[in-house]
């Protein structure tokens, strides 16, 4: 999801990126801070992620942005993701 968000609008802080999926997903998707920021730094280590430091508004943020390695990324995870929705959807049609 983080991914995603950040394919659609780079340039992104922590709390932006957890604001987009709720606004998106609506109540059935909640972000929590202690799951966001961890995988921040996982994707970021990945090389999918590129972070920097920058001033808003007086206030340091720290603000993320998609790499190219990581829209290859994303592109290969949402095929495996429809494909595996598509099967569990098959599944759950049977009569």
């Amino acid at each position: 999801m983080v991914l995603k968000i950040l394919s659609r609008q780079d340039q992104l802080h922590g709390y932006g990126i957890m604001t987009a999926i709720e606004q998106v997903g609506g109540a059935d998707l909640r972000v929590e801070e202690g799951s966001l920021y961890p995988a921040l730094r996982r994707m970021e280590q990945a090389g999918w992620l590129r972070a920097a430091w920058v001033d808003r508004s007086g206030r340091r943020a720290r603000v993320y942005e998609l790499t190219r390695a990581g829209r290859k990324h994303l592109a290969g995870v949402e095929a495996k993701w429809h494909t595996a929705t598509a099967a569990v959807n098959r599944v759950l049609k049977m009569a």
